[in-house]
């Protein structure tokens, strides 16, 4: 990842919306990064939904629960509107796993990383992002979606024909394939909506459970791996620490699409992202989603 010094953004440089007027909802917020950021988005006074399949905050004020299994495009749909997106300040995707050895399949017939890690996040912004805000109380800002991944790696996707890994599967492409896909939903969504401001987020490797699905849940390969990562990465709670100002970051408006590291430093986006490419990629998605019984605006991106 290369550093984009045009825009050089720290706390100390910007000013800061006030945490307590935000509503905020965390896509993924209930374990992991998501979790962590939740609870620093409270901390500060927002009030922050959380989605994920089990709920552990009951006892933290400012954090509401939706029940919802993202492996599953059709509880995509369902929570769209049990988060009551007209009202939401900001929108946060961090829900994810790592594609395991084998090809697991939903019950939706869809590989199950791609729909957990891309194709829920792209479902759950189609339908949202028209009424994103549109009944906030205060305008005096953007919307806002920030979408967690790995952009500015240099992912772009392989094999746009069988994005499903029907034909073939390996564990690492397929979740490649994740990757590029949430960086294109970022370069895709600042364009198609210039309503809104939309943000990358790459927080490099940290210490979280998301390598389970990989390795092996309680596993000793993943407690090893885990252990090792957590010597010379930050944990959870200190990137969420580092990131959330960010987040609230006045700055922001004026910087859509823009995609950030770990520190909070702007990015260069991956090379190869051509406006021809990402619509087939977006088109392909698109395609899988409807395979569901999921039909998503298909309105002309000004990306493509």
């Amino acid at each position: 990842m290369k550093v984009d010094k045009s825009f050089n953004w720290n706390v100390a440089n910007f000013g800061q919306l006030p945490a307590e007027n935000m509503r905020i909802a965390v896509i993924g917020g209930t374990g992991g990064l998501g979790r962590a950021l939740s609870h620093s988005l409270a901390k500060q006074g927002a009030s922050v939904t959380v989605v994920g399949r089990t709920f552990r905050d009951q006892s933290l004020p400012g954090i509401r629960f939706v029940q919802g299994d993202l492996s599953l495009m059709s509880e995509a749909v369902r929570v769209v509107d049990e988060l009551q997106v007209e009202q939401l300040d900001a929108l946060v995707f961090t829900t994810g796993i790592f594609a395991a050895s084998q090809r697991q399949e939903t019950t939706e017939g869809l590989e199950e990383d791609m729909a957990v890690s891309y194709l829920s996040r792209l479902t759950i912004l189609r339908l949202a992002a028209p009424r994103l805000g549109t009944e906030r109380q205060s305008k005096a800002f953007k919307p806002r979606v920030f979408i967690m991944g790995y952009p500015g790696s240099g992912q772009t996707g392989t094999d746009l024909d069988d994005l499903n890994a029907e034909r073939q599967y390996k564990s690492f492409a397929v979740h490649m394939n994740t990757v590029a896909g949430n960086e294109m939903l970022v370069v895709d969504a600042a364009k198609r909506y210039p309503h809104l401001s939309v943000f990358g987020l790459n927080p490099g490797l940290v210490k979280t459970n998301i390598r389970d699905n990989f390795l092996g849940k309680g596993s000793l390969k993943s407690k090893i791996a885990e252990t090792l990562i957590g010597f010379f990465t930050p944990t959870a709670e200190q990137y969420a620490a580092r990131i959330s100002p960010l987040l609230l970051a006045r700055a922001l408006e004026t910087h859509t699409g823009t995609l950030f590291n770990r520190k909070g430093q702007a990015i260069h986006p991956s090379a190869g992202l051509t406006p021809s490419h990402v619509s087939k990629f977006l088109k392909g998605s698109e395609a899988l989603v409807a395979r569901t019984g999921v039909q998503l605006p298909t309105e002309t991106s000004t990306a493509a």
